[in-house]
């Protein structure tokens, strides 16, 4: 990759998703910021790898990508030079924050912090972390408003930015996701992603200061979002990833002295993660090596919507991470089991706030004016509309007590409404 402070004013990477991505100005400055560069280290994927062996791609091409897609769109809406510098650094850093393995940690964050990765972001793009402290200081010698990007990146009420900048890299259809489904397709092998991006860039228009696609490129929206909710379920969702997940994040919250002890460590690369988890021992030590071997914890049993009792008590539990951890721990105990071999996943229990699922946002134009609402009629709704799994709860139990744990079912559902 090339280095920001060489004489040249402009260098190209080739990209296998984008093709040739040039940099110059304020990104070609940024990329080689640590803070940046710390993202060769992460996983974009998590731990997808252990079920698609290609995918071993980083936040960091990721981000690269995200940067072009918003600059091309920006300079194909014609907007001025000051928000196409504005929104392609939005694009470039807007995952600046992301903890090991990428989303796998996103519940640990918020025990551990108290806030998600985006506010991270925002943190290093005003300087306020330690390896970070440079990234203001070269956005304001390229005439980058640094407040400008961190608002973008993680909008805080309208913040600086007009609401065309922001749905730009937090919209139904932007920059990330155009990226990410293409870049997860290519690496996964998995052909679900392989949205026809340029059709929607060619097909991306301005209405009242709103992002916006013309009508002949319903398809490639409706295309984009059924590919979407795909991928969801064949690589993100799936249960051998998900398995891995969960022990990562047992792992974690099992270390001594957490939750403070994790902080640094949140803040570090895959590699580091799991380093400093190997070296504590005990239930950690014990989980990190069952990862690294794929000796993983297997689904054992799961509840649908419509089967959890006290649906409530359920939904508790992703806010009192400790009593779910007792749960966990007294079950592996009526197992004669060590600690976290049965394991709660609640991940289909956590609300679904992404504007993909708001039809709404998606505004079609033709002739300047807006057509119907995208999805209100489409065949395809039902596709893209549903949730990722049809599991609303399941348990993941080490593979030697798979057999006695199919007992438990009810144990926990008592334990949980009890």
């Amino acid at each position: 990759m090339p280095r920001a402070g060489s004489r040249t004013s402009r260098k190209s990477i080739y990209d296998p998703v984008h093709g040739t991505v040039t940099l110059s100005g304020a990104p070609l400055a940024l990329v080689g910021e640590p803070a940046f560069q710390r993202l060769w280290g992460i996983r974009q994927t998590g731990f997808a790898h252990l079920v698609f062996p290609g995918a071993n791609h980083t936040r960091l091409e990721h981000s690269l990508g995200v940067y072009w897609v918003a600059r091309t769109m920006a300079e194909r809406l014609d907007l001025d030079a000051d928000a196409i510098t504005t929104v392609a650094c939005g694009g470039l850093l807007h995952d600046l924050g992301h903890p090991p393995f990428s989303h796998t940690f996103d519940p640990t964050l918020q025990e551990v912090f108290g806030y998600g990765h985006e506010a991270i972001s925002r943190a290093r793009i005003l300087g306020e972390e330690p390896d970070a402290a440079a990234i203001p200081t070269t956005l304001e010698r390229f005439g980058v408003d640094p407040q400008r990007v961190a608002d973008l990146v993680d909008p805080q009420g309208r913040g600086r930015n007009p609401e065309l900048l922001r749905s730009m890299l937090h919209g139904a259809v932007d920059a990330d996701r155009i990226d990410y489904l293409q870049r997860d397709a290519h690496y996964t092998g998995v052909a679900h992603g392989a949205i026809d991006a340029t059709r929607l860039l060619e097909t991306t228009r301005v209405y009242r200061q709103r992002l916006a696609f013309a009508e002949k490129g319903r398809s490639a929206l409706e295309g984009f979002l059924v590919g979407r909710s795909l991928m969801y379920t064949s690589v993100y969702f799936h249960k051998t990833v998900r398995a891995a997940e969960l022990m990562a994040q047992a792992a974690v919250e099992r270390m001594p002295g957490y939750p403070a002890a994790a902080a640094p460590h949140l803040r570090g690369t895959d590699g580091a993660l799991l380093a400093a988890l190997a070296s504590v021992g005990g239930t950690s030590g014990a989980l990190v090596q069952g990862v690294l071997a794929r000796r993983l914890h297997k689904r054992m049993t799961g509840w649908k919507p419509e089967e959890l009792g006290d649906r409530s008590a359920w939904t508790r539990l992703l806010r009192a991470p400790a009593r779910r951890r007792a749960i966990e721990d007294e079950l592996a105990r009526r197992l004669k089991a060590p600690a976290a071999s049965l394991l709660i996943d609640l991940s289909g229990l956590v609300p679904r706030t992404d504007p993909v699922s708001d039809f709404g946002t998606v505004l079609l134009v033709e002739d300047g004016r807006p057509t119907r609402p995208f999805g209100r009629r489409s065949s395809w709704r039902s596709i893209w509309a549903r949730p990722p799994q049809p599991w609303a709860v399941n348990l993941y139990v080490a593979a030697r007590f798979r057999g006695e744990a199919r007992a438990l079912r009810r144990a926990a559902a008592r334990l949980v409404e009890g």
